[in-house]
């Protein structure tokens, strides 16, 4: 039985739409091996952040996207937060953010 995904908000959802189509399309593979293989994703595909927290890692010719997101349980999975990366590291406030609705989904 394959992973449910879901998101946060429409606003991530949308965030992930807006992305370049090559990246796009990585992501778009990417969360079928997710739905498939759940918490044994790793590198280079999936990368553990720490308590709780995951990083799906799509990438294309015109960028690098990176998704946040958790599982909860019944097999479920929820996108967190999302953006296309402009520097090698992850930028600090999208970092927080995630935790932030991390914490929001693990406890109401």
């Amino acid at each position: 039985m394959p992973f449910e995904l879901s998101y946060f908000h429409e606003r991530v959802l949308a965030e992930i739409e807006s992305w370049p189509v090559d990246v796009l399309a990585d992501y778009a593979r990417l969360v079928e091996l997710l739905a498939e293989h759940g918490p044994s994703l790793r590198l280079p595909h999936s990368r553990a952040m720490g308590e709780g927290l995951f990083e799906l890692r799509p990438r294309g010719r015109s960028g690098i996207g990176r998704a946040f997101y958790c599982f909860l349980v019944g097999k479920r999975v929820v996108v967190l937060h999302a953006f296309v990366k402009k520097t090698q590291q992850t930028p600090e406030r999208d970092l927080k953010l995630a935790r932030k609705r991390l914490t929001e989904v693990q406890h109401g």
